[in-house]
């Protein structure tokens, strides 16, 4: 079984190449060539597939592309190759569960099939979003903690530091993720989930020394937490990363492997996509020694996952993923429009019925691209929860139906979305409620989707 160690000489000792030349003429010319062997094509009509046919090919061309091209080393400018024999190995020996958490709040992750009515893991907050200050942080992550479905958090970045702006790689930056993760736990004590786990590694600790930094016991960090740990597209690896993953693996914690395929980048068009998904997921277990990944496809024009494309990516890899492996998989979903918006709120509920759908769990929610500081609220992951547990073991041709009728809602805005609210614009933080405005939004989104056929209660909210 490939180990850390293994894939450090393969690092250090596999075929050289320019990143360039791996990129362009590797990488792009076999995803494109083995889309068309495997008569992959993406079908407008449907963003949810009903096709199992469709499932097993895109898989068998992920796995062929890990196994063609490797995944390439930047600092060692060489390519990291693994055999057919070790990738089927480490897929055999991926976990197929995963107890995280503490206390009352230690539960346990397991994978999903394809329209299976286990519910979905749900990871919920900011998915690395920036936020300004302590307060803001302390909301959103108290925020998120409260909501029933939570099983464990996804925070946000802190940007500012001893008034300061942070810079990566600097004495801020390791100062703001140990405040990442002292605030992190007190905002969930607050809320009385004491052992719930942190499960995106402190989305401030941008280098391995800083989230080495963060680390001591005694600012609340644990080795039941998840450590998640981004991956360069496409299917590229640095030494901070390894780095990384030795840290993780020292203290004996799970691992996760963040990666964002790019419709319109090397990946080309939603099937290239959706290829390339399943190939980071293989990618994981391997290079990354994952124990669960999170794949949030981007469309390079809107920076989000909502449009009719990615919403057939995510189906589509995810599918491949629940029907022919048992990897415990998390879709991290992304919105072009802001807070206070019924298209926020419609953009992620197509997202996650796709996700739910396809046999996958969830992280969610990046909110306006998470381009925008402090345009996030508690709300859409609430909205993502209830939407994910009101789907499970929804028929794949009637979610289809589902988010059509959604993206006739917000498909003709995606170009120019609305930015709507702030944080303290929106919610009130003494009550932890939104604002009038903003339930008068989710009142409005509340009837739509039920005027579709489904219920969700959202009663804290109103």
């Amino acid at each position: 079984m490939v180990q850390i160690l293994d894939v450090m000489k393969k690092a250090l000792e596999g075929k050289p190449m320019s990143e360039v030349d791996w990129q362009r003429k590797l990488f792009a010319p076999t995803i494109r060539r083995l889309v068309k062997e495997h008569g992959i094509k993406f079908d407008p009509d449907n963003p949810i597939h009903n096709d199992d046919s469709l499932a097993d090919d895109v898989f068998e061309a992920g796995f062929e592309l890990l196994l063609e091209t490797g995944v390439f080393c930047t600092d060692t400018s060489r390519i990291i190759s693994y055999t057919e024999q070790e990738i089927k190995k480490a897929l055999r020996n991926a976990p197929d569960k995963l107890r995280v958490g503490e206390g009352r709040d230690r539960k346990e992750f397991v994978p999903r099939k394809i329209e299976d009515k286990t519910p979905p893991w749900c990871l919920l907050g900011a998915a690395g979003a920036a936020c300004s200050s302590d307060k803001s942080f302390l909301t959103l992550v108290e925020g998120y903690a409260e909501i029933p479905e939570t099983n464990a958090i996804t925070t946000p970045a802190i940007t500012v530091a001893g008034g300061m702006r942070i810079r990566p790689a600097s004495p801020l930056g390791l100062y703001g993720t140990i405040r990442n993760a002292v605030l992190a736990r007190e905002a969930c004590n607050r809320a009385g989930r004491q052992g719930i786990p942190i499960m995106n590694s402190l989305a401030t600790a941008e280098s391995g020394i800083s989230l080495s930094a963060a680390l001591n016991p005694k600012y609340g960090m644990r080795s039941s937490d998840g450590y998640m740990i981004g991956c360069l597209d496409p299917m590229r690896v640095d030494f901070d990363r390894l780095n990384k993953v030795v840290l993780a693996l020292s203290l004996g914690a799970p691992i996760g492997m963040d990666f964002a395929p790019l419709l319109g980048g090397y990946s080309s068009g939603p099937e290239g996509t959706a290829v390339s998904d399943v190939a980071h997921h293989l990618m994981g277990i391997l290079t990354y020694q994952t124990s669960y990944s999170i794949p949030f496809p981007l469309h390079l024009q809107y920076i989000s996952n909502s449009s009719r494309e990615m919403l057939w990516v995510i189906s589509a890899a995810g599918q491949a993923i629940s029907k022919n492996t048992h990897l415990l998989s998390l879709s991290l979903n992304y919105t072009s429009a802001g807070p206070c918006t019924t298209m926020c709120l419609s953009e992620t509920s197509a997202s996650v019925i796709s996700a739910v759908a396809s046999g996958l769990s969830i992280e969610s929610v990046g909110v306006a691209s998470n381009k925008e500081e402090d345009r996030t609220t508690p709300v859409e992951p609430r909205v993502s929860a209830e939407i994910a547990h009101a789907v499970a073991g929804m028929k794949r041709t009637n979610a289809n139906d589902l988010v059509k009728e959604l993206l006739a809602k917000y498909e003709s805005k995606l170009s120019s979305p609305p930015l709507g609210k702030t944080l303290y614009e929106c919610w009130d933080p003494e009550n932890r409620k939104p604002s009038r405005e903003f339930q008068g939004v989710i009142r409005g989104f509340k009837k739509e989707i039920g005027d579709l056929g489904l219920t969700v209660g959202l009663e804290r909210l109103l």
